[in-house]
This record gives structure tokens, C-alpha cells and sequence, in this order.
């Protein structure tokens, strides 16, 4: 009877997942099919096989979304981005857990409360601060916004891996003559290398699919991203769709190689901070 039940509950398991396989794939297969394809052959069945293969649709996508000078600005953005969360991040999420807060709560209360405001409540102060202050089409400067928005996030995951480091670690370092710089430094940030590598994974592909922001303080063609210059291939009466599917291939390929070859180490990042909050 229990191998019975065993099975049939290994069977709905494996139903579930291939539902779920099939739900997150299914849309990057029919961006990859419809990549190699003209767009009267996407218009007339998208989900039919090329007739013939296309490959000039991406280096027509590279040329005219001008991917060599975008690219380039998303990746200085977005590891500013990643720089400045983790390290401002991991600094605020230790010192709270090591100091005793009476009002954790309210602490707990203001994180959750600036990750799920929206942003759209701040966006025109910032721009018409930013705008005073001469930082429009500056690089750095929204990398700061992105930093606001997504440390409160970083603070909360990287809070849960810094309590779970017992304190005689810390206290034997001191003992053995350390600095408390250097017990952050040397021996508690490798001990929660994974949730620092879970959190920059997160950000960097938060702050690399990023549009409202990036649209709105990088107005200048040199500046802009390649989110948003591949949103800008699109026409008010005319679209090449072969071009603009290669072009969001060539957009979200990175990240997915990047998450392919780091699955592993999100996996546990994201596991071992749920289990140790």
C-alpha cells in the first residue's frame, strides 16, 4: 500500500514539475523558433518551423538596437549596482544582527515596507532632483537609485546568514587579536559567500531587465540600455519581428547563461537562507 501511494505521489510530482518545465521553456522555445524566422512567416504561424533559417535578423537586431555601445552601458550599470548592494547590504545586515535592536519590528516593518513601495511614488522627485543636481545620463547616479531600491532585500536575506554564524567565531578571532573590520572582512563575509553571490545573481538580473528607471534618468543615446534600446527597435506602425525576436534572445542570453552556470549555487544561496531565518 505504502509503495503504491509512494508512487503515485512520485508520478503527480513528476506530472507537476513537467507542467512547470513546460510553462518557463515553452516562451524561450517560441522566442528562439520565431528568431530564425521572417516576420511575414511569424505573422502568418508563429509557431510553425522555419522555412528558412534567418540568421541575418541578428546581426540586423546587433547593428540597429546598437548592442556594442548598450551592452556595454547595462554591464557598467548593472555591476555598479551589484557592487554597491553588496557591499552596503552585507555591512547594514551584519551590524544588525549583531547589535540587539529593541525595535526589531519596526526595522522589519521599514525593509518590508521600501521593498514593496513602488516606485512610481518617487520617480518624479528623483528626476526633478536629479535633473537640479546635473545627474541626468549619469551612469553612476542610477546606479544609486537601484541601490535604494534593491538594499532593503539584500539587508533582509543577507540579515538571516550573518545570525547564523555562531558569535565564538567572532569572539575567538578578537581574542586572537583581530580587528572587528577584520572579523567582518576576513572571516564572516566568506562564510556567507553564498547569500552574497544569491543576492548579486538577483540584483544583476533585476538592475539588467530594469526599464522605467533606465528610460527615464538615461535620455541620451550613448547612455542608453540595452533594455531600452531594444525596446526602441519596435515602430509606431511597423514592427520586424524576426529582428525584434533576435534581439530579446540577444538581450536575455547572458543572463540565462549566467543563471545556468551559477543554478547551483542560487539554489543553495536562496535554500540556505530560508532555512536558517
Amino acid at each position: 500500500m505504502r509503495l503504491v501511494e509512494s508512487r503515485a505521489t512520485l508520478a503527480v510530482s513528476y506530472v507537476v514539475l513537467g507542467i512547470g518545465a513546460f510553462t518557463a521553456l515553452f516562451p524561450i522555445a517560441l522566442l528562439v523558433l520565431n528568431a530564425l524566422k521572417s516576420a511575414p512567416e511569424i505573422l502568418l504561424n508563429p509557431l510553425a518551423l522555419p522555412q528558412t533559417i534567418r540568421w541575418d535578423n541578428f546581426a540586423r537586431a546587433w547593428k540597429d538596437a546598437r548592442f556594442s555601445q548598450t551592452f556595454v552601458n547595462s554591464a557598467v550599470l548593472t555591476a555598479l549596482t551589484i557592487f554597491l548592494v553588496c557591499t552596503t547590504g552585507s555591512a547594514s545586515a551584519y551590524v544588525l544582527a549583531r547589535k540587539k535592536i529593541k525595535r526589531w519590528k519596526i526595522v522589519t516593518f521599514y525593509l518590508l515596507a521600501t521593498t514593496t513601495a513602488p516606485i512610481q511614488l518617487f520617480l518624479f522627485p528623483l528626476y526633478f532632483g536629479f535633473a537640479k543636481l546635473g545627474l541626468i545620463n549619469n551612469v553612476f547616479a542610477v546606479s544609486l537609485v537601484y541601490t535604494a531600491i534593491y538594499s532593503p532585500f539584500a539587508i533582509m536575506l543577507l540579515h538571516t546568514y550573518f545570525q547564523a554564524v555562531p558569535r565564538e567565531i567572532e569572539e575567538a578571532a578578537l581574542v586572537d587579536g583581530a580587528t572587528h573590520w577584520q572579523v567582518f572582512v576576513r572571516v564572516m563575509l566568506p562564510m556567507v559567500s553564498p547569500g552574497i553571490l544569491t543576492v548579486a545573481l538577483i540584483i544583476g538580473l533585476y538592475s539588467w531587465n530594469e526599464f522605467l528607471i533606465a528610460t527615464t534618468f538615461l535620455q541620451r543615446q550613448d547612455k542608453l540600455t540595452a533594455v531600452v534600446s531594444f525596446f526602441l527597435l519596435s515602430g509606431q506602425y511597423s514592427s520586424d519581428w524576426g529582428e525584434i525576436m533576435a534581439a530579446a534572445l540577444i538581450v536575455v542570453l547572458p543572463i540565462v547563461v549566467l543563471f545556468v552556470a551559477l543554478q547551483r549555487r542560487f539554489i543553495e544561496g536562496m535554500a540556505g537562507g530560508s532555512v536558517k531565518g
